[in-house]
């Protein structure tokens, strides 16, 4: 049970000794923190349906409350609750924290399981700036949902089976570098020997451009991308070997930002069950013909599309209803939708999920809404499973716009990684800290990781290197700063460690600060959103920052306030190395 928890527990005692009901008691931190540590509006709220002044009530049920051990509580003008949590409640919560494995963060009622869907890479095709808020956002909401006690399986869900394999291997044909596949002589068998992924890197950008000025071009595209699906040879040979050089690029690049998945799948892997998904629908009586495409109504009567706000402030505009959903094509090949919605019959069938989370840019909200609403129609999603789209903003340069290169060409993923590692290197050599290449990677991939997640994840962002890794203010490097001065502290320190015993103000706002980092986690957990873990977990190192400043821990005379105030260091550590892993950022020992 949490503080909160323990605080509504006693007031709703004395509320109910009044004989009134608890329904409307709700306690909340104090937005000022100079008068309380928390408070509640309970009295404001039920004072005219018993027929007395807030004020009046508010004392009376402080009253009923009595002495408490642990908190004072106190009626203040109009009908608030005030309640101060006095050091003995702080230091019960905070030992409590440091016993606990969980390190207080309360887990789920009713654990369930998650499957994430937050990869997205393309094979063929090089990773650049677009797909890096994907395996960021979509790690942490894993993380948090692991460490609150669901259970979760992530997948890349990788791009495999689209046009750009159709258009890749086309324009290598063409350009002679599968000759041994096809011609005379040709060996379905043969083994790629001549293609890098540098190779690719050119090849896909010259068959994408080239198919919106050359039909006939894009129309044999389509072509080779459904022999692929159907398996033909060398089509689907050639695009096997492929597919294995980029995997192994893609996994190195995501481990390098901290992220791992459980399955490495992809639209190929769902293909068996395309026939068996389009025959649910065309069963059902839910698929029409149009123009030789199979579709599926899933407007609702009298629906409008609400179009997402860039600013809260906006007033809300609609669009026309929910166009129909393609799920074959006049070629008979299949979509992104036919291939999503038999993704998620497969996953049901071999993992029958509670929730099915898809981490992807806003751009694609209209393409969730058309698969969820098909799935629901057809019944492969059962009504008791959450299908949910977390929709992520852009990450645009500090001029407002996209982040592109100088030449206003798309930025490489591993570019922006290299960017920042090498400023992280230049931040430590002037700390004197030089040739740690790992140690820097640790650093800039946490600064871009916490400079992306302090932002609701709707919404845009500015990439600005600088801020992200200063060793200052709301960083990531911040925290990790913090932490390290705390391994430097502990590496000095010998002999048994004491517990929390609050002494000072700065103790206080210290385990306050973690009382309010643990209640984060909820909001996270319910909003698809970290901004409220990153803010607790600045506020925390902040609070660590000026106990530090303002206290000679190592030099304190009183051995026992010594160990004691070394307790409260690892009790700091842990709960931000906490919210660093949830964040999916590295911890360092040095700085």
């Amino acid at each position: 049970m949490t503080l909160r928890e323990e605080i509504a527990k006693t007031l709703g005692k004395a509320i109910t000794k009044m004989g009134l009901g608890t329904e409307k008691l709700s306690v909340s931190f104090s937005n000022r923190p100079e008068l309380c540590d928390f408070q509640t509006s309970f009295a404001l709220m039920v004072a005219k349906e018993v027929g007395k002044k807030p004020i009046e009530l508010a004392e009376e049920i402080v009253k009923n409350a009595g002495e408490n051990k642990f908190f004072e509580f106190s009626a203040v003008i109009p009908g608030f609750i005030n309640v101060k949590v006095k050091n003995a409640g702080l230091n019960a919560y905070a030992n409590d924290v440091l016993k606990d494995k969980n390190l207080g963060i309360e887990q789920v009622k009713n654990p369930r399981l998650l499957m994430f869907d937050y990869g997205g890479a393309n094979v063929a095709k090089e990773l650049h700036v677009g797909h890096l808020r994907s395996p960021i956002v979509g790690e942490a909401i894993k993380r948090l949902h692991e460490a609150m006690g669901d259970k979760t399986i992530s997948d890349v869900h990788l791009g495999d089976y689209g046009l750009q394999m159709g258009l890749t291997i086309l324009q290598l044909k063409e350009d002679g570098y599968l000759n041994a596949f096809f011609g005379k002589n040709a060996n379905p068998n043969a083994k790629i020997t001549n293609i890098t992924l540098d190779l690719l890197n050119e090849e896909y950008p010259k068959a994408s451009k080239r198919k919106d000025v050359d039909e006939e071009f894009k129309e044999k595209a389509d072509l080779f991308t459904l022999y692929i699906q159907q398996h033909k040879e060398p089509y689907f040979g050639i695009y096997k070997q492929i597919k294995d050089l980029s995997v192994a690029e893609i996994k190195k690049n995501y481990e390098l930002l901290n992220t791992t998945f459980d399955l490495y799948l992809g639209e190929s892997d769902a293909y068996p069950y395309i026939d068996e998904t389009i025959d649910i629908f065309v069963k059902k009586g839910l698929a029409r013909e149009s123009e030789g495409a199979l579709i599926v109504d899933v407007a609702r009567e009298g629906e409008h599309i609400p179009i997402p706000k860039k600013d809260p402030s906006e007033p809300q505009r609609y669009k026309n209803p929910m166009p129909p959903a393609i799920i074959k094509k006049y070629n008979g090949g299949d979509l992104y939708a036919t291939t999503d919605i038999a993704t998620i019959l497969m996953r049901n069938r071999d993992y029958n999920p509670d929730e099915i989370v898809y981490v992807t840019d806003n751009r694609q909200s209209g393409h969730f809404e058309q698969v969820f609403r098909c799935c629901k129609l057809a019944g492969i999603s059962p009504e008791s499973q959450k299908l949910t789209h977390v929709a992520f903003g852009t990450m645009n340069g500090k001029d407002g716009k996209p982040f592109k290169t100088r030449a206003g060409g798309t930025v490489k993923y591993k570019d922006v990684l290299n960017m920042l590692i090498e400023s992280a290197e230049k931040k430590l050599s002037d700390n004197g800290i030089v040739g740690n290449k790992e140690l820097a990677r640790r650093i800039g991939v946490g600064a871009m990781k916490y400079g992306d997640l302090s932002n609701t994840v709707a919404k845009d962002y500015v990439f600005d290197m600088d801020k992200f890794l200063a060793f200052d203010g709301k960083t990531g490097p911040y925290i990790q700063y913090t932490i390290a001065r705390i391994n430097s502290i502990l590496a000095k320190f010998s002999g048994e460690i004491g517990v929390v015993d609050v002494q000072s103000e700065e103790e206080r706002n210290i385990v306050l600060a973690v009382l309010k980092l643990n209640s984060s986690y909820q909001i996270c957990y319910d909003t698809y959103s970290m901004n409220a873990l990153c803010l607790s977990a600045f506020d925390l190192a902040s609070a660590f920052s000026t106990l530090y400043n303002n206290t000679k821990i190592l030099a304190e005379k009183d051995a026992e306030r010594r160990k004691n105030l070394i307790s409260v260091c690892v009790f700091v550590k842990k709960c931000l190395e906490k919210a660093l892993w949830i964040l999916g950022i590295d911890s360092v020992e040095k700085m």
